[in-house]
């Protein structure tokens, strides 16, 4: 049976960072191995993505086995895919993702930003879509919309 392959994408610019490093931690551990071939995603502080190898090395050391080889996330329309770099940042193959998995607290991950990147890439992602998640984290739109509709 083929795994399904799940990027999990966590960590990011927000106030929240350290909360989501946990959060992926956490759901990370709680996948089953046996069904998906995990590979983490990390977003610094400063909004840089890493590659899986570098990811790892902010995650607890019991959540690192069996996450699969290392490769980079390109956010790119063209391609919706992963893909695997050379030693000198030479694209040298494109990995499929089945779906991402955003573990992104607060701005940039709960607002709808990083569902407007999934959407402009056409790739299956988990959560809500860009409205429902702009409309959530804002706490002052959303009560008049539902002051507005009963």
């Amino acid at each position: 049976m083929t795994k399904l392959r799940v990027a999990v994408i966590f960590g990011g610019r927000s106030g929240e960072h350290e909360v989501s490093l946990r959060s992926a931690a956490s759901i990370i551990r709680a996948m089953d191995k046996s069904k998906y071939e995990i590979l983490p995603i990390a977003i610094t502080k400063e909004g840089r993505w890493l590659s899986p190898a570098d990811s790892t090395k902010l995650l607890p050391q019991d959540v690192l086995s069996d996450l699969g080889q290392p490769i980079a996330l390109l956010p790119d329309p063209t391609t919706a895919a992963l893909v695997r770099f050379d030693g000198e940042l030479r694209a040298i193959r494109q990995e499929k993702v089945d779906v991402f998995f955003p573990v992104l607290h607060g701005p940039y991950g709960e607002d709808g930003t990083i569902q407007g990147l999934f959407e402009m890439a056409n790739v299956p992602y988990v959560g809500c879509g860009v409205l429902a998640s702009a409309l959530g984290m804002d706490k002052d739109v959303m009560k008049r919309l539902f002051r507005e509709v009963g």
